[in-house]
């Protein structure tokens, strides 16, 4: 989704879950710092956001779950989003229903989610596909 809007030179709100719980005082800059000294910052720092991108914590496993994510995504004007990340039988699943039943279109490149349980995570991208009309496929298909 952020590339999407940087595209349309719109800032886009930028969801993260840490791996573990944060301060809940955090900022984003110090979330990024500490995943940024933790043992890969080499997968950290391609994902580094840009400081104006707004900063939304996701403490659950949906998104839109206690947060002003919809409410960010009406005032952008956005329609369609992009999830990616993990895990794809957990929080995918449960943004990507929940954006869906809020009537947002939704993207999810295979090939950029992670999963705990095969099996289930394929079980998640054909729900996805086939309840929510999700637009499954490799991220270099995806339409946006």
């Amino acid at each position: 989704m952020h590339s999407a809007m940087r595209a349309r030179g719109k800032a886009a709100p930028w969801p993260t879950s840490p791996a573990r719980a944060p301060p809940w005082s955090s900022s984003s800059a110090e979330l990024l710092e500490a995943a940024l000294q933790g043992r890969h910052p080499e997968l950290v720092e391609p994902l580094r956001p840009p400081q104006d991108a707004s900063f939304v914590i996701k403490a659950r496993h949906s998104i839109f779950y206690e947060t002003p994510f919809e409410y960010l995504l009406r005032q952008l004007g956005v329609a369609r989003i992009l999830l990616c990340g993990q895990v794809t039988e957990q929080c995918i699943l449960y943004s990507a229903l929940d954006a869906y039943v809020r009537d947002f279109e939704v993207a999810v490149p295979s090939d950029a989610v992670a999963h705990i349980d095969r099996e289930l995570a394929d079980a998640a991208l054909r729900m996805m596909r086939d309840n929510m009309d999700a637009d499954v496929a490799p991220a270099g298909d995806c339409t946006f």
